[in-house]
């Protein structure tokens, strides 16, 4: 066979599977089923909502501050000496009663000195008793004299009646008896005594160590009750009353002190006493004060220096409603859902707001779902699936 016609057979055997392939191809193609175009279902949002229930609310008020002593003065001597006697209570943080004494200064320099002052009273009792005498006498001696005489009926001149020496013995005497009183309170002063019930910071004294009048020896604060000073800005202290500041004459609001010391969460109650004198002039903000009496009955006590957190129950709300501070969107709206999963904007009114939580006035009824999670976007009534979380975050 020649060349040429081998060239023709396999062109012919070419065209012939391309032509079964074609038609192979049209055969599938006219079997297919046509593809009906179709929408695809909206995907519907799921949310977490939170179920409300009103009714009174008390608002509280949260604040905090540092502890300090109601009552701390500088232990200093009134007389100079050597000191003989430290109570053991005399360390930093010991702790003593009212009248206990703490410290003791060699009192035999005063001893002396009351002795000598009681021996000049007495010299000045006898002067004073020998110039009465004499005045006395020279009374006498006047009357003697001229008891037949007109000036019988006069008083007898000054000198006669030894009116300037008696003047001079009782001034003496009411000297010396100064002396000796002011003696004796030296006296009384080489024991210090404690002026109330407390404790002992920033001691500095030790047995025979020698003090001058006026030097520190020690600092003692009052445990019999305890005051933080809280600030707070002009909206906080409309909800609560503080005695002499806020209008009415109500007593100060209660107070729960929070406070974590020693591994241990402990509450003490207090109660707003006044407000500091004036304005913070840096911050604008009120310096409210709080007390907490008898700081040190509980172990661990409330001691000063500490950092707590003060909770003040405030006004009460006949029919407020507490929702989630996240649920609370531009400060005045919240996203109700109805039960068929509508969703609608509330416009409400807010009382008070909080870290975590906002207090609402009017706005919200007794059992309406209101939307805590976020949306990327969303309308007035579109339609939303309730998280099944929801009901673990009802207010």
């Amino acid at each position: 066979m020649s060349k040429t016609n081998r060239r023709m057979i396999h062109f012919a055997v070419m065209v012939i599977v391309i032509g079964l392939g074609v038609v192979g191809f049209l055969a599938l193609t006219a079997s297919k089923p046509q593809l009906k175009r179709t929408k695809p279902p909206v995907p519907v949002p799921m949310v977490r909502v939170s179920k409300i229930k009103t009714g009174p609310q008390a608002v509280t008020i949260r604040g905090e501050g540092t502890v300090r002593p109601l009552r701390e003065i500088e232990l200093v001597p009134q007389v100079g000496g050597k000191i003989i006697f430290v109570s053991p209570v005399m360390v930093d943080g010991g702790e003593f009663q009212k009248g206990d004494t703490l410290l003791r200064i060699n009192p035999l320099d005063y001893q002396l000195a009351v002795t000598l002052a009681r021996a000049r009273v007495k010299d000045s009792e006898s002067r004073l008793k020998v110039a009465e005498e004499e005045a006395a006498s020279g009374k006498e001696e006047w009357r003697l004299l001229y008891q037949n005489s007109k000036d019988m009926a006069k008083e007898p001149p000054a000198l006669v009646a030894k009116e300037p020496q008696l003047a001079a013995a009782r001034a003496r005497l009411a000297a010396d008896r100064a002396d000796l009183q002011k003696a004796m309170l030296h006296l009384k002063r080489t024991e210090l005594k404690a002026p109330f019930d407390g404790r002992v910071s920033d001691e500095r004294v030790d047995i025979g160590q020698y003090v001058t009048v006026g030097k520190m020896l020690a600092s003692l604060f009052s445990t019999r009750a305890a005051e933080i000073v809280i600030p707070f800005d002009d909206e906080s202290l409309f909800w609560f009353d503080v005695p002499g500041f806020t209008p009415g004459n109500a007593d100060g609001s209660s107070v729960r002190v929070i406070a974590r010391i020693a591994g241990r969460d402990l509450s003490w109650s207090g109660k707003i006493m006044r407000a500091e004198g004036k304005l913070d002039e840096r911050t604008r903000m009120v310096n409210v004060v709080v007390r907490v009496e008898k700081p040190y009955a509980t172990k661990p006590p409330l001691v000063a220096g500490l950092f707590v957190t003060v909770e003040i129950k405030g006004h009460t709300l006949e029919n407020a409603a507490v929702i989630p501070r996240s649920a609370l969107r531009d400060n005045r709206i919240v996203w109700v859902v109805d039960d068929g999963g509508q969703l609608s904007f509330r416009k409400v009114e807010v009382a008070r707001l909080g870290t975590d939580q906002a207090i609402l006035r009017s706005g919200l009824e007794d059992g309406d779902m209101v939307v805590t999670s976020g949306l990327k976007a969303v309308t007035d009534g579109m339609q939303v699936r309730i998280s099944p979380q929801s009901e673990e975050h009802r207010s």
